[in-house]
C-alpha cells in the first residue's frame, strides 16, 4: 500500500527475478537479524547449568545434533516449506492465520461483520494454491473440513478457546519484543568479559547494555526506513563473519565435527545426561528465535525472497557458525568458570574487538526487527478490537509496515531494562526467551493445523500429521522451558497474562457495547412516523452520526432530537469498522444505502478498513465520503427499471446497500460566484454523454463546490435536484456527532463482570486514545452526546 497515492500492491503477483533478488537481500536486515545473532547465546546457554562438558565431546556433539535438527525441522521445513504458503493476501502473523480461520469458520470477534464484507476481493481471493470462497458456499467441496467447520460454528466454547489461543500468541510476541533486545544486546555486550578483568566486566556489562538500549528505543519515532539501508550490510558482514570464523574453527581445531550430525548424537546426549540434558534443551531452544519474524514479516517483502534469503545465506551460515564452536570447544575442554562456555571463547583473540563490534551492530539490527514486529502485531489487534486504540505514526510514506506506536515503545523499552538490570545474566533472559518464542510457534503449529482443514480443504489425517510431528518437537522444548519457571521462565508467562487480561477485558467490553447499541437501536417505523422534517427543523449542512451499528437506527440519534429541535438537512449514519482482511482497496472501502425514503435525506455509509490499512486524513476523508454518497444517487438514478443497481447487497430487509466505487471528484474554486456557472458547462435536464460538473444553486459564496462526473448516462431531475441539495448541504459545512459512552454493568451482575466492566474496561477506555476518526475531527464541529451503558 502507497501511502501518498493509496494504491493497494498486490503481493501474489509475479515479480522479476531483479525485484526477487532484492527483496531477498533486503529480508536479511529485516527478518533475520535475531535469527542470525542467536549463535552468541545458544552455547552459553545451554552449559549455563544443567550439563558440564567432558574430555569424550558427547554433551558438546549432542548439543550440535540437536541445534542442526531443530534449524533443520522448524525453521527450514516448518516454516519456509509449509507455514509460509498460508499467507493472508500476503500477510503473515499469528492474526493472519486466525484471520484466514475467522472467514472460513465464521468464528470471527467483529461483532459488526455482514455478509457484504464477503464481496470483497480480497476476502475471497485465489492465489493459485487455495480459494477462500468459491462462488456459492453449497458448490464448496464436502469433507472433514466441513465437520470441523460445523463443530467450531456451533460451539461457542470453541470460538472463545481459538480467540485465546491467537490472543495468547500475540501476547507472546509482545513479550519476545521485550526479551528479545535485552538478551541480544546484554549478549553481544558480554565479550568484553574476554577483553577486561573480571573485577571490571561485570560492572560494565550492564551499564553498556542499558546505553545501547535505551539509545535504541529512543531512535524509534524516526523510522527503519532512515537507517534501513545500513540493516542488510550488516547482518550480511555478520553472517561472513560467523560463518568465516566457523570455517576457520572446523579445518583448524576439528575436521571430524560433521559426523556430530548424525541424530544418533542426540540419543547418545540425552542417554547421558537424562534429565540434565532434557532441562538444557531450554537453550539448545534459543538457536531458532527469530524464525517466526519469516512469517510475521512476510507483508514486507514476499514468500519466494524470504526462501531464498534462508536457504542460501542464513542457514549454511549458522550452521557453519555453530559447528566450527562446537569444534572450538571440543578440543578445549578447560575453560575458566567464570567466563563460562561462550561465542567469543571460538574467536581468534586478535579479532575479538571487531567482532564484538559487529556484533553489537547486529544485536541492535535483530532488536530493531522484533520491535517493529510487535508494533505491528498490536496494530492489528487494535484495528480488530483486541486491543486498546493506541497512537499509530507511520514513519514511511512508502512501506505501510513501518509504524511506530509511542506509549507501547516506551513501556518495552522500561520492561526491557528491567529484565536487564534484574536478570544481569544470559542464563535467567535465555529462559525467559525460551519460553515465549517456543510458545509462539506452538500457536502456530495449532493455528497451522486447522487452517490445512478449513482453508486448503486437505485431509484431516494430513493436519494430524503436521500437529503432530511438529507440535512434539515444540512441546518437548516448551517443557524443558517451562521447568525453568523460576529460574526466569516466569516473566513471559506474567507479561503474557497482564497483557491477555488487558486485552481480552477490551474485547469483551466492546461486544457488550454492541450488544447494547443492537437491543436498543430504534426502528425504521419511529423513523418514518416523524415525516421527512423529522419533526424538527432541517437545517443547512450534513450532520454525521458516528454509529457501531451497521442497520437500524442508533439510540443516540433518537436521544440527540428529543433533546434538541434542529438537524441538518443531509444526515449520514457513519460506520467505520474494520474487517478481516489486511487491506480493502480503495474501490471496495465504501457500501452506501439510504435510511428511509429519498426526500428524508437520510443516509447510511459504512467505511470498511483492513487491519493493515492506513485511515485518510479528515480533509481526503470527507471529501471520499460525499463523492461515495453523490456515486450511490447516480447508481440510483442509472439503475434497472425495478430500481435495484447491479452493484447492491442486500444487509436488511429495510435497507439495500450498495458498493459505489470513487468515480467523482470534487473540485473547489476560489472566488467564485453564482454568475461563473454557465462559463463552466453546468448541466441541465439531460446530461451529455462527456464529463460534466454539477453546481451547487447557492448564488453567493466565496468557494464553490463541483463534482466531476464520469461518462454516464442521462441523471433524471430528481437525483439532479438530491446531488444539489447533497452538495449544498456540503459546502455549507459538516457537524460530526460522536456518542461518548460511559459503561456500567447491571445490578445483579456477577463479581467478575463488574469488576471487568465498572473497573477494567472504564480505565482502558479513559486512558486510551480515541477513535481515528474523533482524533481527526476539527473541535469547533464535533459534538458528543453522553451516554450511560447499563450492560
Amino acid at each position: 500500500m502507497d501511502l501518498e497515492t493509496g494504491v493497494y500492491n498486490n503481493p501474489v503477483k509475479r515479480e522479476s527475478w531483479r525485484t526477487v533478488l532484492s527483496l531477498a537481500y533486503q529480508s536479511l536486515g529485516v527478518v533475520y537479524g535475531d535469527l542470525s545473532t542467536s549463535p552468541l547465546y545458544v552455547y552459553k546457554s545451554t552449559f549455563a547449568e544443567d550439563i558440564r562438558h567432558s574430555e569424550g565431546n558427547e554433551e558438546i556433539f549432542g548439543v550440535l545434533s540437536f541445534v542442526f535438527w531443530t534449524l533443520t525441522l522448524v525453521p527450514l521445513l516448518k516454516y519456509v516449506f509449509i507455514v509460509l504458503r498460508a499467507d493472508d493476501n500476503g500477510e503473515g502473523g499469528t492474526f493472519a492465520l486466525y484471520s484466514l480461520l475467522c472467514r472460513h469458520a465464521r468464528v470471527g470477534f467483529l461483532p459488526n461483520g455482514q455478509l457484504a464484507d464477503e464481496e470483497i476481493s480480497a476476502y475471497k481471493k485465489t492465489d493459485g494454491r487455495f480459494q477462500l470462497y468459491n462462488g456459492d458456499r453449497s458448490e464448496r467441496r464436502p469433507g472433514a473440513g466441513s465437520r470441523v467447520k460445523r463443530v467450531l460454528e456451533k460451539h461457542q466454547v470453541l470460538q472463545k478457546m481459538l480467540l485465546i489461543l491467537a490472543l495468547l500468541g500475540t501476547c507472546m510476541v509482545i513479550g519476545d519484543g521485550v526479551l528479545t533486545p535485552a538478551i541480544s544486546v546484554f549478549s553481544a555486550v558480554s565479550g568484553l568479559e574476554l577483553s577486561m578483568s573480571k573485577q571490571h566486566h561485570k560492572y560494565v556489562e550492564v551499564p553498556v547494555a542499558c546505553i545501547i538500549l535505551i539509545c535504541l528505543f529512543a531512535l524509534q519515532h524516526y523510522g527503519t526506513h532512515r537507517v534501513g539501508f545500513l540493516f542488510a550490510p550488516i547482518v550480511i558482514t555478520w553472517l561472513l563473519c560467523i560463518s568465516t570464523i566457523g570455517l576457520y574453527n572446523i579445518f583448524y581445531w576439528n575436521p571430524h565435527v560433521y559426523k556430530a550430525l548424525s541424530p544418533y548424537y542426540m540419543y547418545k546426549f540425552l542417554k547421558k545426561t537424562q534429565r540434565g540434558g532434557w532441562m538444557s534443551l531450554g537453550g539448545i531452544l534459543l538457536c531458532v528465535t527469530g524464525s517466526e519474524a519469516m512469517f510475521a514479516d512476510l507483508g514486507h517483502f514476499s514468500q519466494l525472497s524470504i526462501k531464498i534469503a534462508f536457504t542460501s545465506v542464513v542457514y549454511p551460515a549458522l550452521i557453519l557458525a555453530y559447528m566450527g564452536q562446537a569444534a572450538y570447544l571440543s578440543k578445549h575442554h578447560i575453560i575458566e568458570s567464570e567466563y563460562r562456555i561462550g561465542f567469543y571463547v571460538s574467536v581468534p583473540e586478535r579479532l575479538r574487538w571487531p567482532v564484538l563490534a559487529i556484533a553489537i551492530l547486529a544485536a541492535v539490527v535483530g532488536s530493531q526487527a522484533i520491535i517493529t514486529g510487535t508494533f505491528s502485531i498490536i496494530k492489528q489487534c487494535s484495528a480488530l478490537g483486541c486491543f486498546p486504540r493506541v497512537k499509530i505514526v507511520h514513519t514511511s510514506s512508502k512501506v505501510h509496515g513501518q509504524i511506530y506506536i509511542p506509549e507501547i515503545n516506551w513501556i518495552l523499552m522500561i520492561l526491557c531494562l528491567a529484565v536487564t538490570v534484574g536478570f544481569r545474566d544470559t542464563k535467567h533472559l535465555g529462559n525467559a526467551s525460551g519460553l515465549a518464542v517456543i510458545t509462539v510457534m506452538l500457536v502456530t503449529t495449532c493455528l497451522m493445523s486447522l487452517v490445512m482443514v478449513l482453508c486448503w480443504h486437505k485431509n484431516i489425517l494430513l493436519a494430524i500429521c503436521f500437529i503432530l510431528f511438529f507440535g512434539t518437537i515444540e512441546a518437548l522444548y516448551f517443557s524443558a522451558a517451562l521447568i525453568k519457571f523460576l529460574s526466569g521462565a516466569w516473566v513471559p508467562i506474567v507479561l503474557a497474562l497482564i497483557f491477555m487480561i488487558v486485552m481480552y477485558v477490551w474485547h469483551y467490553g466492546t461486544l457488550l457495547k454492541y450488544e447494547f447499541d443492537v437491543q436498543n437501536k430504534v426502528s425504521i417505523n419511529w423513523l418514518l412516523s416523524l415525516g421527512p422534517t423529522l419533526g424538527i427543523v432541517r437545517v443547512r449542512g450534513i450532520g454525521l452520526i458516528h454509529t457501531e451499528l451497521v442497520s437500524g437506527i442508533p439510540a443516540v440519534f433518537s436521544h440527540f432530537v428529543t433533546n434538541l429541535p434542529a438537524f441538518h438537512q443531509v444526515l449520514v449514519f457513519l460506520c467505520i469498522k474494520s474487517v478481516p482482511v489486511p487491506y480493502v482497496q480503495p474501490e471496495e472501502r465504501f457500501l452506501v444505502g439510504r435510511v428511509g425514503p429519498r426526500e428524508y435525506r437520510l443516509y447510511r455509509c459504512i467505511v470498511r478498513y483492513g487491519y493493515h490499512d492506513v485511515h485518510k486524513d479528515d480533509l481526503e476523508f470527507e471529501k471520499d465520503l460525499v463523492c461515495s454518497i453523490a456515486a450511490f444517487i447516480q447508481s440510483e438514478s442509472n439503475s434497472e427499471p425495478n430500481g435495484t443497481p447491479s452493484s447492491e447487497v442486500s444487509v436488511k430487509d429495510e435497507e439495500k446497500m450498495a458498493v459505489v466505487g470513487t468515480g467523482f471528484r470534487l473540485r473547489e474554486d476560489e472566488n467564485s460566484d453564482h454568475n461563473d456557472s454557465d462559463k463552466d458547462g453546468a448541466i441541465t435536464d439531460e446530461g451529455t454523454s462527456k464529463p460534466r460538473e454539477i453546481q451547487s444553486p447557492i448564488v453567493v459564496r466565496r468557494k464553490r463546490v463541483r463534482f466531476l462526473l464520469p461518462e454516464s448516462p442521462k441523471m433524471d431531475s430528481g437525483s439532479r435536484e438530491e446531488m444539489e441539495e447533497l452538495m449544498e448541504a456540503r459546502e455549507a459545512g459538516m457537524a460530526f456527532i460522536m456518542s461518548h459512552s460511559y459503561m456500567k454493568a447491571k445490578s445483579g451482575s456477577s463479581f467478575i463482570k463488574r469488576l471487568a466492566i465498572n473497573v477494567g474496561y472504564e480505565f482502558l477506555r479513559r486512558n486510551c486514545r480515541s477513535p481515528t476518526y474523533a482524533v481527526s475531527t476539527p473541535h469547533a464541529s464535533t459534538l458528543e452526546v453522553g451516554m450511560v451503558y447499563h450492560v
